[in-house]
């Protein structure tokens, strides 16, 4: 199975400080995620002054401001915290990611020489920003929340259009209420985009816990984007659908795991790891009492019991009616080589 490729979303939950994102990189990196992604923006660029927040925004406690351009001026990062956080990507061995919000960060994070773009769900309907990124050259992941499968459709051939091939698009299904409720997650969504459109899918989750991802990784997600955050407590609009550093580490290795658990042959035979119990774990043929030479051994006489290295139970209409060869104790597990 190839390897799921994890995005730890650390988003604006540096909330502003640099020291803060620093921080979330290490973390990251020690939980073992691929990337670390963040978010490259301008508010004035991307929301009108008097743009409500949304509902699971409004308990922020960085500004208690209603408008979208109040709390978005206080999470942007500058271009010299974009080059701090990418260095420390580089010293932690972590790949850097951030999420483009406007062209001008497109063509930012073009010179940054990310791997690929991360098109969030808001901008699935953005044609002019679809354009831009389509034309930057590079793999391109198309987050579908809130979105139905016509609007993913327009969004896909946009891309296509514009020069990005099929083959180096990951769309992925997701739920843009923070956090999702487990009953709206919806996870046959992203088999049902999978065999639509004949392309590569993944996962970006936003419920408590690390259960759905894990999950989305048993029904093909070849990509796993999930927030987390150093502290929950904090202020700031994501932190609380956020895992923290230790949840991130457990579902990491769970994926790692389910990976592995993935990766047979598909075929029903004995592991490697269980030939030896087949032995402890089985049954052979036994006396039930002692038995003289030349006694035709009844069903009564016999019994199945472990270890398993004599004859099989299988053979127990086989054996009834054998002559025992010579006097044998009860208990005794039977050979072939005993009996005629």
């Amino acid at each position: 199975m190839k390897k799921t490729i994890i995005i730890a979303e650390a988003g604006v939950n540096h909330n502003g400080s640099i020291d803060i994102a620093i921080e979330l990189v290490r973390a990251a990196a020690q939980a073992g995620a691929d990337y670390v992604k963040f978010q490259t923006f301008t508010s004035e660029k991307i929301v009108s002054p008097l743009a409500p927040k949304a509902k699971y925004q409004l308990t922020d406690d960085l500004d208690n401001n209603r408008t979208q351009m109040s709390m978005l001026k206080k999470l942007e990062l500058s271009k010299k915290d974009h080059e701090r956080i990418y260095q420390a990507c580089e010293e932690l061995g972590i790949r850097f990611l951030s999420t483009a919000f406007d062209e001008e960060a497109i063509y930012y994070l073009n010179n940054l020489n990310i791997d690929f773009f991360k098109i969030p769900s808001g901008e699935i309907t953005n044609y002019p920003y679809l354009r831009t990124i389509a034309k930057q050259g590079k793999p391109v992941v198309l987050s579908t929340g809130m979105a139905d499968m016509d609007e993913v459709q327009n969004a896909l051939s946009i891309l296509e259009e514009f020069g990005c091939h099929k083959n180096n698009i990951t769309i992925l299904h997701c739920n843009t209420e923070y956090p999702t409720p487990f009953e709206d997650v919806n996870l046959k969504a992203m088999v049902a985009i999978k065999d639509f459109f004949d392309i590569n899918v993944g996962y970006s989750d936003h419920t408590l816990g690390i259960e759905v991802p894990i999950a989305a990784v048993t029904l093909g997600a070849s990509l796993i984007e999930k927030h987390f955050t150093l502290d929950r407590n904090l202020p700031g609009p994501d932190h609380k659908a956020s895992l923290t550093p230790e949840e991130l580490s457990q579902m990491i290795k769970s994926i790692r795991h389910i990976e592995l658990a993935l990766s047979g042959n598909g075929r029903k035979e004995p592991s490697n790891s269980e030939y030896k119990n087949r032995t402890v774990a089985r049954r052979s043929i036994h006396l039930t009492n002692n038995c003289e030479a030349g006694h035709i051994l009844k069903e009564q006489d016999l019994i199945p019991l472990r270890p398993g290295d004599g004859i099989s139970p299988l053979y127990w209409n086989e054996v009834i009616g054998k002559k025992i060869l010579r006097n044998l104790p009860a208990f005794h597990k039977l050979s072939w080589e005993e009996l005629v």
